[in-house]
């Protein structure tokens, strides 16, 4: 088992790794603008939804639209295109509402 882990570190280039290490901390750092209230309550409405939006009551979906919203998407999307792009994108795309 662990012969097989280290040859799949070695088969993904050290580049990869340090980007997708990259996008754990942006994607944990909007993770904790929820407090732990409300990142639980996240997690039982999409295992509940299971995928499908109709598995929410109308109120539910409301309230996982609003957590979502407080975690920034649109921020979130920024950070990781200016990270990926190869060309400076506009400021606006990845920076934080005033």
């Amino acid at each position: 088992m662990a012969s097989k882990l280290l040859q799949s570190y070695r088969a993904i280039p050290m580049a990869k790794l340090l980007t997708a290490a990259r996008l754990v901390m942006i994607a944990r750092r909007h993770w904790l603008r929820l407090d732990p209230q409300e990142r639980r309550r996240m997690l039982t409405l999409v295992r509940v939804a299971t995928g499908r939006r109709g598995g929410l009551t109308p109120a539910e979906r409301f309230e996982l639209a609003r957590l979502i919203a407080k975690a920034d998407p649109k921020l979130f999307a920024g950070l990781v295109v200016q990270m990926l792009s190869p060309v400076p994108l506009p400021k606006r795309m990845a920076r934080t509402k005033r």
